[in-house]
């Protein structure tokens, strides 16, 4: 073999074996997608209020857009809501609702900073007549997607104060005035 030869031969060699010795790429898990595009909610009484309304959910890039007008309120009062883990408001008080959504197992806290419930969001502030307009971004969920981010199927709960974004587990938010399941728009 000529020196030539053995040089290409060896630069093969070494560059084949390069290749070898590299682990391959991880794969990356896809973001779980919207399967469902709009949900609502229709807001029922709970533990003997006379909170009631209707949200309107869409689904935008990175989570959700909930908006509606809820009535029956503290005047002018402030009031916490949440995603709830189970769609039942069988019980008089919400609590069949079980604690706030939370599949990651993080800490309550303010939606939009780095430790919070998937399920908190900001207080809803009603005006002197009892009636709060809402229009509100849930970030991080998803409709219909199967995945474990997925609010279609849970309760939304309105409760009789606001959150303090910091008591665990919860937000020391008070009774649960309202609450409602997430049902697909017909």
């Amino acid at each position: 073999m000529t020196p030539t030869r053995i040089l290409v031969v060896s630069i093969l060699a070494a560059s084949l074996g390069a290749c070898a010795s590299a682990p391959p790429p991880k794969p990356v898990a896809p973001t779980p997608q919207h399967r469902v595009q709009r949900a609502q909610v229709n807001l029922a009484p709970a533990s003997a209020s006379l909170v009631s309304g209707k949200l309107a959910i869409t689904a935008i890039d990175g989570g959700v857009r909930i908006e509606g007008e809820l009535g029956g309120l503290g005047r002018g009062g402030i009031h916490a809501i949440h995603v709830h883990e189970r769609g039942d408001c069988s019980a008089a008080d919400g609590s069949s609702a079980g604690g706030h959504f939370n599949p990651t197992a993080a800490a309550h806290g303010r939606a939009g900073t780095p430790v919070h419930h998937l399920g908190d969001m900001d207080n809803l502030t009603a005006n002197a007549s009892g009636v709060a307009r809402a229009d509100l971004q849930l970030m991080g969920v998803t409709l219909g997607s199967g995945a474990s981010n997925d609010i279609l199927g849970r309760a939304l709960v309105v409760h009789a104060g606001p959150d303090d974004y910091s008591s665990q587990p919860a937000g020391n938010a008070g009774a649960r005035v309202g609450c409602g399941v997430i049902e697909m728009a017909m």
